[in-house]
C-alpha cells in the first residue's frame, strides 16, 4: 500500500507536523509494509504556476491535445503522485483562516482541466480521478470549530470543494486547536482523542482483499 505524505508547516518540529505523523502511524499499525510518496511542501515548497503554466492551461484546447507540455511537467508529476497512492496524509496549519500558500500552490497545480478535472453534459464540472482517502491533520492557534469557535474557517470548505472537484470526496478532517494556549500534555489528550474518530475502513479492506 502506499500513502502520499505531505505537510505545509515551515516548522520541523510543529503541530501539524506531528498530528500527520500521529495518522501515519497509526496507517502502519494496519499495514507494516506501507510505502511512503512524501512531499514536504513546509520545507521544499513548489513553486507557484507560472505564465507557461498559465498559458498551457488557458489555450483552446490545451488541457485535451495530449501532447506533452513542459510547462505542465510538474503538474503531471504531482497528480502521478496522487494516482500511485492508496490514500492521502496531509499535515497543515491553518493561516490566516485558510490553507497555507504553499499548500494552495501544490492544489493550483493538481486542479486542471482534461486531466483531473472533466465537464458533464449538463457543464457541470466532474472529478476525473479515482477516490480515496484523504486524512488531513488541521493544526490552529485558535479555535474554529465546535461550540467554542471564535473564528471563521474557510480552509475545511475551501478542502473539501477543491478536492471533490477532481474526485477525492472521502476527506477525514482532524482538527487540533487551540494549541497557542494549550500545554503538551492536553494537546496530546486532544490528539489522542482525534485519532480514535479515524476512519480505516477502506485501508483495513484493502489490506485483507476485501475490496469488493
Amino acid at each position: 500500500m502506499k500513502i502520499l505524505h505531505i505537510d505545509c508547516s515551515p516548522r520541523k518540529e510543529s503541530h501539524s507536523r506531528k498530528l500527520s505523523a500521529a495518522i501515519l502511524a497509526r496507517l502502519f499499525a494496519i499495514d507494516s509494509e506501507i510505502f511512503v510518496i512524501r512531499r514536504d511542501l513546509g520545507l521544499n515548497p513548489i513553486p507557484h504556476p507560472e505564465a507557461g503554466y498559465a498559458a498551457a492551461l488557458s489555450s483552446p484546447g490545451a488541457w485535451v491535445s495530449g501532447r506533452p507540455n513542459p510547462a505542465t511537467s510538474l503538474s503531471e508529476e504531482l497528480i502521478q503522485e496522487i494516482e500511485a497512492a492508496d490514500a492521502l496524509v496531509i499535515g497543515t496549519p491553518m493561516n490566516n483562516f485558510t490553507v497555507p500558500s504553499v499548500l494552495k500552490a501544490w492544489i493550483d497545480q493538481i486542479l486542471r482541466m482534461g486531466r483531473t478535472i472533466g465537464v458533464a453534459p449538463t457543464g457541470e464540472k466532474t472529478g476525473l480521478l479515482q477516490d480515496r482517502p484523504v486524512y488531513i491533520g488541521i493544526a490552529s492557534g485558535g479555535v474554529f470549530t465546535g461550540d467554542r469557535a471564535r473564528q471563521p474557517d474557510f480552509l475545511t470548505p475551501y478542502l473539501t470543494a477543491a478536492f471533490g472537484c477532481v474526485g477525492l470526496t472521502s476527506l477525514q478532517f482532524f482538527p487540533l486547536q487551540a494549541t497557542a494556549f494549550l500545554d503538551g500534555g492536553r494537546l496530546t489528550a486532544d490528539q489522542d482523542a482525534l485519532l480514535t474518530t479515524m476512519d480505516t475502513t477502506r485501508i483495513d479492506a484493502r489490506v485483507t482483499g476485501d475490496i469488493g
